[in-house]
């Protein structure tokens, strides 16, 4: 009897050790290729890294400073021209009465994002790249 119950537990195994890969190839096969890594966007360009609408883009000499929007924050991110070697990166975003949010270092691609609560506030942004940017006056008011 011992041998009965074991196959009846091996007959129960087997649906589920074919049936496990099959449905693990249709997820794949039904997620949107946005969501799966490497499958989505092939460029910088294509992905943002902030929420909301994008509402300003600010080039300069060495990269551009991209400003984003959704009705309560704003966001900021610097992308440089010439992705390659690491060098001196900012980004900085103040609402008006408020302190700035600066993410500064040595980066490669881009720097931020930084995020302000601008909900009916005007907002001012700098960018850099390699020593060379460009700062805004009261913007997105």
């Amino acid at each position: 009897m011992p041998t009965d119950t074991k196959d009846a537990r091996r007959g129960r195994r087997r649906p589920a050790r074919v049936l496990a890969p099959l449905l693990a190839a249709l997820v794949l096969l039904l997620t949107p290729a946005t969501l799966v890594p490497g499958l989505g966007a092939t460029t910088a360009e294509a992905a943002s890294v902030c929420q909301g609408r994008p509402t300003r883009t600010i080039t300069f000499a060495t990269g551009e400073l991209r400003l984003y929007r959704t009705r309560h924050y704003a966001c900021a991110v610097t992308v440089a021209k010439r992705p390659g070697a690491r060098r001196a990166m900012s980004v900085s975003l103040q609402p008006r009465g408020g302190r700035p949010a600066v993410r500064a270092g040595r980066f490669d691609r881009q720097t931020g994002p930084v995020t302000v609560h601008a909900l009916n506030r005007c907002v001012r942004a700098a960018g850099s790249v390699a020593g060379r940017g460009t700062t805004t006056g009261w913007i997105l008011c």
